[in-house]
């Protein structure tokens, strides 16, 4: 299937889009320069929308036909991982014949695994922003669509490749994305009828003892393309003599050179040296002009610094990163655990939660790390680990003393498990949990600050009770992205300035299908933002929200994602994407950007 179908060359899909519909005069868009446009109206307001399949100004065969020889023949027409199930793919562009029992057995047994998902063509990892079409089936007669995943995917090669998709999306005012991994919970990685560009075959990784550039760093440091992860980069720096380490996120899957910088990056060594934003040194990028750039403190400065930490999918296309590097240590860890099996006194527990919280300040100053999920399985608190990087196991326990003290004090059991590491690195591989794909929710989050946790616990914890009490749940991680890098470097990335004084970034998780009913989707998208989200923001007013984990419709995103810093990255991104060719949700520029028609077509409110 994956030979046949996913090649242009060999399908017969785009013939039918050769008979278009006499083309009306371009329409003309303040401030957008895009020749093409399709006026829609909806909910009562007109648009100017992105062409789509069907449109006037869709491409015609030979155009595309053009493109794919430019790019090498790497242009694949998409279609969903589940489709081997389904005796027919209907698509956009044509029917296809695709059940494959044997493939349709490797998707089924694999749809949770997220480095699967990773290695396809266009797959998102978490599948309610794909509309949650064509999911494994053992009823080869029901219906495929391809939703809202992308009709056609650029599997790039070159920069040369990324650079001809940028141009034919700006060129035909196609909705252009973006994808490394797929590994984003706010759906950037897909988008109805648009054309993705995917990174994932930039694979180098390149060491460097002492890094000479433009940043006032002398230090060792690593060079990785667009495509490498977390793991990936991590296995080779602890090779080297002696081992290595970089920030990157929790999870081993995540991609180290695009969404996840260009939103800042925190992960367990945050508490030591900040964001990944903050470590960065150097990027190669592709502009919305198609031209390859090179952005660092000296050149092209004010791109550097909006792509630390200024939004994702906003500014360029990141082929290739520099980041410093930093020698490992040994490193401790603890597991904990309470849940009904030490108590089934609500109370109680609760008791339990507000004296782990209330030690979030305590943690962080010591320099820990702490991963923790609150209610994934009903009254339940699962801490997995507590991170003390340099540190012996005494050492270790020796910070957690005093929470262990007050849980004896109220008589609380529970479950512990303590294990020490020659490198972070070690602990990283066997402490850490091994996150799935293919769920359907959607995500929201917030943070809690210093003073939020000294002055107002109380109404933290009740916010936390108000999250599972309306069928959500937590994850949390405990750091401080100000406590190890030296204030004069606080304002060199574009992060939110209020990140600095946070103790805790919450993700919150509201179970809802992406086939369910519109009425429900709404319902659950309501409860996210005005329920469960609303509760944390007005228990912690000195918190802030975190682009790559949050609610991208939450009011005020603007000064959420980014506070004082938003005027400046607006100014940059008009300068940098005048024609909005790059498009991800909740972005600095995207005010005037809706998904009408049921979150469908990419337009501009006239």
């Amino acid at each position: 299937m994956r030979g046949g179908v996913f090649t242009l060359l060999s399908s017969a899909l785009l013939l039918a889009q050769d008979a278009v519909a006499i083309a009306p005069d371009a329409v003309s868009v303040a401030g957008f320069k895009a020749p093409s446009w399709v006026l829609r109206r909806d909910g009562g307001s007109n648009y100017a929308c992105k062409c789509y399949p069907g449109d006037y100004c869709w491409p015609n065969n030979g155009q595309w036909q053009k493109l794919n020889n430019t790019v090498g023949g790497n242009l694949r027409v998409n279609i969903p991982p589940g489709a081997p199930c389904y005796n027919t793919f209907k698509g956009p562009l044509g029917d296809v014949k695709t059940y494959n029992k044997a493939e349709c057995d490797k998707v089924t047994s694999n749809w949770y695994n997220e480095q699967f998902q990773i290695e396809l063509p266009a797959a998102g990892l978490w599948t309610y922003f794909t509309n949650d079409t064509c999911r494994p089936t053992t009823t080869p007669t029901d219906t495929c669509t391809l939703g809202y995943y992308p009709v056609l995917v650029i599997m790039a090669k070159t920069t040369a490749h990324i650079q001809a998709g940028i141009n034919f999306a700006r060129e035909n005012n196609l909705r252009l994305i973006i994808r490394n991994t797929g590994h984003d919970f706010l759906g950037r990685s897909v988008g109805w009828g648009s054309l993705v560009i995917n990174t994932h075959s930039f694979q180098d990784i390149k060491f460097s003892d002492q890094y000479r550039g433009a940043c006032n760093y002398s230090g060792s440091a690593v060079t990785v393309g667009a495509g490498v992860q977390a793991f990936q980069v991590l296995k080779q720096a602890n090779a080297l003599k002696p081992p290595k380490i970089m920030v990157t996120g929790e999870c081993a899957t995540v991609g180290v050179a695009g969404g996840l910088v260009q939103g800042g990056g925190h992960g367990p060594l945050t508490n030591f040296h900040g964001f990944l934003a903050d470590t960065a040194l150097q990027f190669k990028v592709i502009t919305a002009d198609g031209i390859l750039r090179t952005a660092n403190s000296k050149t092209n400065a004010d791109l550097f610094w909006a792509l630390r930490g200024g939004g994702p999918a906003a500014f360029a296309v990141i082929v290739e990163a520099t980041y410093k590097t930093f020698d490992d240590k040994p490193s401790a860890g603890l597991n904990l655990d309470i849940d009904t099996s030490h108590t089934t006194n609500a109370t109680l527990f609760w008791e339990a939660v507000r004296i782990f919280h209330g030690y979030s300040t305590h943690f962080v100053d010591n320099g820990l790390y702490v991963y923790y999920e609150l209610g994934t399985a009903g009254q339940n608190l699962h801490v997995h680990p507590f991170v003390g990087i340099g540190k012996t196991p005494e050492e270790l326990q020796a910070v957690l003393k005093p929470m262990f003290d007050d849980f004896a004090k109220i008589g609380i059991k529970y479950t512990s498990s303590a294990a020490n590491f020659n490198t972070f690195y070690d602990l990283y591989n066997a402490m850490f949990e091994t996150e799935v794909a293919g769920n359907s929710a959607l995500t929201g989050g917030w943070t809690i600050g210093r003073k939020d946790v000294e002055e107002n616990h109380p109404a933290v914890i009740s916010a936390f009770q108000t999250v599972l009490g309306a069928g959500s749940f937590m994850v949390g991680h405990m750091w401080s992205a100000g406590h190890g890098l030296p204030k004069n470097q606080w304002a060199n990335s574009a992060v939110n300035p209020r990140f600095r004084n946070v103790v805790d970034k919450l993700i919150t998780i509201v179970p809802i299908g992406g086939n369910a009913p519109l009425a429900d989707k709404a319902a659950a998208q309501h409860r996210l933002t005005y329920v469960v989200d609303a509760a944390l923001r007005n228990a912690a007013p000195n918190g802030c929200s975190y682009i790559n984990e949050a609610d991208p419709f939450q009011p005020n995103w603007q000064e959420a994602f980014w506070g004082d810093n938003y005027p400046q990255l607006l100014q940059i991104r008009k300068k940098w994407d005048p024609e909005g060719v790059f498009y991800s949700v909740s972005t600095p520029g995207t005010e005037k950007w809706e998904q009408i028609e049921t979150g469908t077509r990419l337009c501009l409110k006239l």
